[in-house]
């Protein structure tokens, strides 16, 4: 059989000269096996082979309809990290290309074709007339208006990513865009091309349906990128040929957050593995709920209104993260993947759809499952006093404050649920307990910079900026989350602006005297004041324990360009 020898050059092209080295070694060594054809003619065919590769046998796909690629697959990693012709792929295109044993003739089990070259001569020059002749009433220059861009999802199982391709045309006929760069070309140089016998354009915005301009702008915006990325890629690179195929895009993490504000509402086909269907860009979070039921009374079990055999799939985006199913490809927050997914994936990878567990472990179900789930989970069919039995009730936070005699700040912690009060470093009652919300409370205290007191069970704050901080400004979210009290001493303690009244100023005998008896600070830590204003500090810890901000202070900035000889700036 014979194929399109310009969609071959271009695929040869596109591997690089090494990978067409290594196909050709495959073909000669026997690797190449090819498991099924379709054959019409050299521009409409359907290949599968399975290819011998050195680590592993690769699965091949190849499709040509109309002489435009419609498909290209491999299951190696080198096409499944960029997404191009690799050398099992070139390997087929090797085996099948002129070899008379994949010929139509041969798969229909006529008689074998005696001059297969001269006829593949013959259908060359033929089939080009005939394109001519084909032509003829075709205007020079299209004058439809409503070029549409449709365009087509592509999803590896393997590697859970996705790429994205396009067909251009109008009701008549769609052609694949098969070179985004030289697209991207054409567009910016506004420039008259020929995709077929029916469709012939000049690349301007105004060709395109209104509707397709945002996909337009997608596609230059990631053409631009592939042409750069491409044409300043080193030799070595490009000895292995392009970096990035120009024959689609890849959905990244970023991108598919992307392409989802385009498509949003809309149907597009999505190729998954061997099958293609529509599945519709939904902004909302799937319907997946779990139900609570009480099986006797020793055991529980919580079941999934979905099934967790059917196949579906979660994809990361940057801002959202995407659940796709048969139809339809759902665009959820982090936190819904962080919650609902992730209880849906306990199902999944424990190939059930439905989990039990006894009586005794339902308070961990209560303060540790509920609470991330509580708006997927239903509880209808429990009693209320079996609920109330396991419900943790409110969890309240009191904080102890006070400064030890180092000058430390001193944590105490208490947790309160109703009348129940306990130090959690210290008890553990048998009560309903809120356990996530407590991890997250002590939590707090570990992000401000508290050391754990074992032995006298609280908490220490001990280096002087993170007490600074503290006082400064982490104080505030902890009377938010906390109920605080704090002790006299604690209270007194504050964070200053140096402050100074008036400056008496005077020369004596050629030397400068200044009166610097008014400042609300001890005059005899001025000199450590400003070594530390110089050093850019934002603080200074006075001897009682008090500190002095330096951010932005005005008097302490003046005082120090009088003192340093320099001339004020105010």
């Amino acid at each position: 059989m014979f194929i399109n020898q310009t969609v071959a050059k271009e695929l040869y092209e596109d591997a690089g000269d090494a990978r067409l080295q290594r196909a050709k070694a495959y073909v000669k060594q026997k690797r190449v096996s090819i498991e099924h054809i379709d054959y019409d003619d050299m521009n409409n065919f359907c290949v599968e082979s399975l290819v011998d590769g050195n680590y592993d046998e690769y699965r091949v796909h190849i499709s040509l309809r109309n002489g435009e690629l419609d498909r290209l697959s491999c299951e190696c990693e080198d096409y499944n990290s960029h997404y191009g012709a690799c050398k099992h792929i070139i390997a087929t295109l090797l085996e099948i290309d002129g070899n008379p044993k994949y010929s139509k003739d041969q798969n229909k089990s006529k008689p074998k074709e005696k001059y297969p070259n001269f006829s593949d001569l013959i259908n060359t020059f033929y089939d080009e007339e005939m394109k001519l002749i084909d032509d003829l009433d075709e205007p020079t220059i299209s004058l439809d208006k409503n070029v549409n861009l449709i365009p087509k999802i592509i999803f590896d199982s393997y590697s859970n990513e996705m790429k994205i391709e396009f067909k251009i045309g109008t009701k008549k006929q769609l052609y694949k865009l098969r070179d985004l760069v030289e697209f991207y070309n054409l567009m910016i140089n506004k420039e008259q091309y020929k995709y077929g016998a029916k469709l012939n354009i000049v690349h301007t915005q105004e060709t395109f349906d209104e509707d397709d301009i945002p996909m337009l702008n997608f596609i230059m915006k990631h053409a631009e990128t592939i042409k750069y990325v491409n044409n300043n890629s080193n030799s070595i690179y490009r000895y292995y040929g392009k970096v990035l195929n120009t024959g689609s895009i890849v959905l990244s993490n970023t991108v598919i957050d992307e392409i989802f504000e385009i498509l949003q509402n809309k149907k597009v086909t999505i190729e998954k593995g061997y099958i293609s269907k529509e599945i519709e860009f939904v902004n909302e979070i799937p319907d997946i709920k779990f139900e609570l039921e009480k099986i006797n009374e020793k055991e529980y079990k919580l079941i999934c209104n979905i099934d967790t055999y059917d196949t579906y799939e979660i994809i990361e985006g940057k801002e959202y993260t995407y659940f796709l199913t048969d139809d339809k490809l759902y665009r959820c927050s982090k936190e819904y993947k962080e919650t609902t997914l992730k209880l849906l994936d306990v199902f999944k990878r424990n190939y059930t759809r439905e989990i039990k567990f006894s009586k005794n472990q339902m308070p961990n179900f209560f303060s540790i499952v509920l609470p991330k789930v509580e708006n997927s989970i239903n509880l209808e069919t429990i009693d209320e006093e079996e609920i109330e039995q396991y419900m943790p009730k409110k969890l309240g936070v009191k904080v102890y404050l006070e400064f030890n005699e180092k000058n430390y700040i001193v944590a105490k912690v208490m947790f309160c649920y109703g009348e129940d009060e306990f130090n959690p470093l210290e008890e553990n009652p048998n009560i309903p307990r809120s356990v996530l919300e407590e991890a997250e409370s002590l939590n707090t205290f570990r992000k401000t910079g508290f050391l754990l007191d074992k032995n006298n069970l609280r908490f220490v704050l001990a280096d002087d900026e993170k007490i600074y901080n503290f006082l400064y400004q982490d104080i505030a979210e902890y009377m938010q989350k906390f109920e605080v009290l704090a002790t006299d001493d604690f209270k007194t303690r504050e964070i200053k602006k140096p402050k100074m009244g008036t400056i008496g100023v005077k020369i004596e005998n050629n030397l400068l005297s200044i009166d610097v008896d008014n400042f609300n600070f001890d005059k005899e830590e001025l000199r450590e004041i400003l070594e530390k204003y110089s050093l850019k500090k934002k603080y200074y810890r006075l001897k009682n324990g008090d500190f002095l901000t330096l951010e932005e202070n005005e008097d302490i900035d003046f005082l120090n360009n009088l003192i340093s000889g320099t001339r004020s700036k105010l």
